[in-house]
C-alpha cells in the first residue's frame, strides 16, 4: 500500500523540542523528494523544509536554525527534528512526497503552549 504515516506530534512547552516521523511505504522512498507542511487553524498550508533525494534541503526562513529534516533511506522514513518550539508553530504538521507524484500523509498535531 502506498501511504505515508506521521508520528511524534504531541503537546509541549516553548522552547522545547519535538522530532517527527514519516514511514513511507508502497514506493521507492530513496528517490523520492520529500517534505514537511503544516497548517494552522484559519492558515494557508505552508511548506517547512524539503530534502531532496540527493540530500539537499530547503528550510522556510520561520525555521531555519530551528528545524533539521533528514532522511534514512534504509528505514524509509523522513524526519523533523524541532527545537526551540514557540506558540507560532502549532499547526498540524504533514509529509509530501514531492516526486514521483504528489502523495500526501494525514498529519499529525504539534501544540506549543507558552
Amino acid at each position: 500500500q502506498v501511504q505515508l504515516v506521521e508520528s511524534g506530534g504531541g503537546l509541549v512547552q516553548a522552547g522545547g523540542s519535538l522530532r517527527l516521523s514519516c514511514a513511507a511505504s508502497g514506493f521507492a522512498f530513496r528517490f523520492a523528494v520529500m517534505a514537511w507542511y503544516r497548517q494552522a487553524p484559519g492558515k494557508r498550508r505552508e511548506l517547512v523544509s524539503s530534502i531532496g533525494n540527493e540530500g539537499s534541503t530547503y528550510y522556510a526562513d520561520s525555521v531555519k536554525g530551528r528545524f533539521t529534516i533528514s532522511r534514512d533511506n534504509a528505514k524509509n522514513t523522513l524526519y523533523l527534528q524541532m527545537n526551540s518550539l514557540n506558540p507560532e508553530d502549532t499547526a498540524e504538521y504533514i509529509c509530501k512526497r514531492s516526486y514521483p507524484g504528489e502523495l500526501w500523509g494525514q498529519g499529525t498535531q504539534v501544540t506549543v503552549s507558552s
